[in-house]
């Protein structure tokens, strides 16, 4: 893992395994508009270890990831309403220490989630 930067990792609580193939996106909040970082998927093994693209630092403030869950669920054949419960998971946060790595990690299911600070 990185000693700088921003990571992330989804695990489906559902099946009990990391979710292969969910679209992240990352943003930067600033005075309530949103700016897009970057895009990428979860790798197979549900882990996404660098966030930021290539020569972008991580900076104080606060920023969003976007977990399309509801597209993931889907593809995995999940029974689900129409329109899902979670679509899109959005976890706002802060960085006030940008010298730390910030991994943020989300458990899933089709119908609740949780997430945290881990490193």
């Amino acid at each position: 893992m990185n000693a700088t930067g921003l990571s992330t990792h989804v695990l489906d609580t559902s099946s009990g395994r990391p979710a292969d193939g969910v679209r992240v996106e990352v943003y930067r909040v600033d005075g309530g508009r949103r700016a897009r970082i970057n895009a990428t998927v979860t790798d197979a093994n549900g882990r996404v270890p660098v966030l930021l693209p290539h020569g972008r630092v991580l900076t104080a403030g606060v920023y969003e990831l976007d977990f399309h869950v509801g597209e993931y669920f889907a593809k995995e054949g999940v029974a689900r309403a129409d329109p899902a419960f979670l679509g899109v998971v959005t976890v706002r946060f802060g960085v006030y220490d940008p010298s730390a790595h910030h991994h943020v990690p989300l458990l899933v299911s089709p119908f609740g989630y949780s997430t945290y600070r881990g490193s």
